[in-house]
């Protein structure tokens, strides 16, 4: 067996990303509008003020969509654009737009799956201390609660926080993704990351309670995997040991530490064993409202590294070889992360499988025919999916798949030079050009993912 029938076939987005229109409508300040002022934040300067200016071109987007064939569609919200101070008063203009949005991809049969928060926090907010306030976890309740009741009559599908290793850690610690602090560490930083989970968790609630119709709720963690270099039990379990065991003291990027409270309802034994006495007081207490039932398990994911079993019995890192595949943003390509990392999380979570993000950066450029001729990220694709497909074989339940990006967009920190989309952006004129993995992906969804053999991958 291969894919479900009834698998979604998606890409996926972010509001900040990719909307543009800052200042239009009502909307508020988030903190990437005021970290892309800071000098030398973003490269060349650059920031989302229009980026893809899909806020006035969202039914050409959708159309686009339509055009591949996508049956669903991942965004997120703009915070500040529905609560332009984040609490309180609610900006019609900003919930209207989302209404088109949602009801745009309706009539073409795109299925909405929404996210509510990728990493646009609202400005006023920051000021109020942001996520080291612990009054954080309800702003963003209220804020999950607005969304709900206005767009739950027609969407099913939600998302709660999207990569909280990346705006806790690159955010509030190394300091080069907004707002661009370093907190204490690890005191302030294990606030800020444990305020995240709360907040998580009450979203949950909120959404569940406002619903209009019966929801279907997760949340998109990055999943750091680390795969086995052999199919060895050995290997196997080394794989398991490095993906889920907290690393040295400092590394925050492990899966456990932001999975096990939200699935499992508990810290990991070995990371409160470094961390424990710097948690914030009564952290136990809040396990209850992180820990909520969830009915699917997302996770972004792009490359793994390898591992071994070492002869202590711990886990060793296999390098890579002398000019192994890379990425134009020099990420390892490495397919197998995709049988693997459901193999893992389902085993460890028990719940349906969504990767929430998949794609690589590719160096794309309109060739003289004016097509977009991206060959490789037709083959990073297939064969990422062919592994996807074999956990399916091997009987993971796989719900959807969701490819990053459906247009090239603002890369945060990276700005404009990382293209991932399945469409070329022209930024100056904003014309959309569908890539040839645009019409591969196509092709892909129309046949369920039985062509993934095909050797013949390039073109339309």
């Amino acid at each position: 067996m291969g894919f479900a029938k009834d698998f979604v076939w998606g890409a996926a987005t972010a509001a900040y990303q990719i909307e543009g229109a800052v200042h239009e409508d009502g909307r508020g300040l988030s903190v990437w509008d005021v970290f892309c002022r800071r000098e030398g934040a973003v490269h060349g300067g650059q920031s989302g003020e229009v980026a893809c200016d899909h806020y006035h071109r969202y039914a050409e987007d959708v159309a686009l969509m339509r055009q591949i064939g996508l049956n669903g569609y991942r965004f997120s919200i703009s915070w500040p654009r529905v609560l332009p101070e984040g609490v309180g008063r609610i900006n019609e203009a900003g919930l209207a737009f989302y209404d088109k949005l949602v009801d745009s991809l309706l009539a073409a049969g795109v299925t909405p799956y929404i996210t509510l928060f990728h990493w646009d926090f609202p400005f006023e907010l920051y000021c109020k201390g942001g996520w080291l306030n612990r009054d954080s976890a309800a702003w963003f309740a209220e804020y999950a609660r607005v969304v709900t009741e206005r767009l739950s009559d027609r969407v099913r599908h939600w998302m709660t926080l999207n990569e909280p290793q990346c705006f806790v850690t690159l955010g509030h610690s190394a300091a080069v993704h907004a707002p661009g602090v370093k907190l204490a560490f690890p005191t302030e930083y294990l606030r800020v990351a444990h305020h995240a989970l709360i907040a998580h968790g009450a979203a949950v609630q909120a959404i569940r309670a406002a619903t209009k119709q019966p929801a279907q709720i997760g949340y998109a963690p990055m999943g750091v995997m680390r795969t086995p270099a052999t199919d060895s039990p050995a290997d196997i379990a080394a794989a398991k040991q490095a993906t889920f065991g907290m690393p040295q003291y400092g590394d925050f990027w492990a899966s456990s530490w932001w999975m096990d409270p939200v699935y499992l309802g508990c810290y990991p034994e070995d990371g409160l064993a470094m961390y424990g006495k710097d948690m914030p007081a009564g952290f136990e207490n809040d396990l209850a409202t992180i820990h909520q039932p969830l009915d699917f398990f997302g996770f972004n994911l792009y490359s793994a590294s390898r591992v071994r079993m070492g002869e202590d019995g711990k886990p060793v890192e296999v390098p890579m070889a002398t000019g192994y595949p890379i990425t134009r943003f020099n990420w390892y390509v490495t397919p197998e992360a995709l049988y693997w990392a459901p193999k893992f999380y389902h085993e460890r979570y028990g719940l349906p499988i969504y990767v929430t993000e998949n794609g690589m950066s590719n160096a794309d450029w309109p060739m003289r025919d004016d097509r977009v001729h991206d060959a490789q990220r037709i083959d990073f694709l297939a064969r990422y999916l062919r592994e996807y497909r074999r956990a399916a074989e091997d009987g993971v339940p796989l719900a959807g798949y969701f490819q990053w990006s459906l247009l090239d967009n603002f890369e945060w920190a990276e700005g404009y030079k990382e293209r991932f989309g399945l469409i070329y952006v022209d930024y100056p004129t904003g014309t959309r050009i569908p890539k040839d993995s645009a019409y591969w992906y196509g092709e892909t969804i129309r046949a369920n993912g039985e062509n993934l053999e095909d050797a013949a991958l390039f073109g339309r």
